[in-house]
């Protein structure tokens, strides 16, 4: 009897939840092509999963999904799957990190629905924990209105000097930086904007909005000085450059100096600078530098504070997407003739020699 009850006690302990597969609706999420989960992230955690677990999934129309890893964040490989609770998302997410749209891939409509279930426990624990990085959106949790609004001059190559501005959004109040964006570009001189994230339908919303508090956005924009790209973040997609070399060449017809931005300026922003940079003549360590101070404005990361998670970063973040402009596996990008290759991008994905020489006298000394 003793030893029965030892058991029953050791079992408690060892599985408290019994995971077993759990329903839920689905539906399409468009803007960056995933399936909501309709399940709230608190509620979904209160089942018993936690991020770093390998999750199964079984969809109604036969579709099958085995070993997902759950995170906070976009801490799978690039082109990778995932089920994503990002910080002040609704529901949880299925996605193809900077990959094809999932829904789309697996075929699925309205009426479907999922079952999940646990496939390992922990299994993705140690990338969680290297990778979960989160930030505060309360700006006194910052040292100035640069470092919160992640804005600064991309003074690298033979860029124009203070010409070309870098930050988060300035009309987008999802994380309360918009109105500090303004004013900072306002005092810039900023006199047209590349926006990567947003289309007409959403600045409409964004100005319709009784918060809204960018004027010198709001006067940019009505006088045709934003110029609006509706870029998802994956920059491995044709139709991410398509939208890219349309978004540069427009740029061409306008007097700068520049600000480019998506929501936080460090994912679509920090491709569409890298490339920029290297067209100038940057070197690998100048482009990295700039791209890596977004880690330290957001999260306080530098090689000196976390230099685990610093060159986690630049492995799975940066790298990739210098190696999409470069095109090549064998070519190390720290000895590479960098302004080749991004012309050769640029060419590559539409844009003609004309176009590129304007784009060229338009940034650079």
């Amino acid at each position: 009897m003793k030893k029965i009850f030892l058991l029953v006690i050791a079992l408690f302990i060892f599985v408290p939840f019994s995971f077993a597969e759990e329903k839920f609706l689905v539906s399409h999420e468009k803007e960056f092509g995933g399936v909501i989960i309709h399940c709230a992230i608190n509620d979904f955690n209160s089942l018993g999963y936690e991020y770093g677990d390998s999750l199964n999934f079984n969809f109604s129309n036969g579709q099958k999904l085995e070993d997902i890893p759950y995170y906070n964040g976009y801490y799978s490989e690039i082109g990778s799957l995932l089920l994503l609770a990002y910080p002040d998302g609704k529901n949880v997410l299925l996605k193809k990190n900077l990959g094809s749209d999932i829904w789309e891939d697996l075929s699925l409509n309205e009426n479907d629905f999922v079952l999940v279930s646990l496939n390992s426990k922990g299994k993705y624990k140690d990338i969680q924990e290297v990778r979960n990085i989160q930030y505060s959106n309360d700006r006194s949790k910052y040292s100035s209105d640069e470092e919160f609004s992640n804005f600064r001059a991309v003074n690298i190559g033979k860029l124009k000097k203070n010409f070309l501005y870098r930050s988060a959004s300035p009309c987008d109040i999802t994380f309360n930086r918009a109105d500090y964006v303004d004013g900072l570009i306002k005092n810039a001189g900023i006199k047209c904007i590349l926006d990567l994230a947003d289309n007409e339908e959403k600045i409409k919303k964004f100005i319709s909005k009784s918060d809204f508090a960018s004027p010198y956005f709001l006067d940019l924009y009505e006088n045709k000085n934003v110029i609006l790209c509706g870029m998802s973040a994956n920059f491995y997609s044709e139709t991410f450059r398509k939208k890219l070399i349309s978004g540069l060449n427009a740029m061409s017809a306008h007097e700068g100096p520049f600000l480019i931005n998506c929501l936080e300026g460090k994912d679509r922003t920090g491709f569409v600078c890298i490339l920029i940079s290297m067209l100038a003549g940057a070197s690998y360590e100048e482009i990295l530098n700039d791209y890596m101070i977004s880690f330290a404005n957001y999260y306080g990361i530098t090689s000196e504070s976390d230099n685990k998670k610093y060159n986690t970063i630049i492995t799975q973040l940066f790298t990739p997407m210098i190696k999409e402009i470069i095109q090549d596996e064998n070519v190390d990008a720290k000895n590479a003739d960098l302004v080749s290759y991004a012309e050769k991008f640029l060419i590559a994905s539409g844009m003609n020699e004309a176009e590129l020489n304007n784009f060229k006298s338009c940034i650079l000394e």
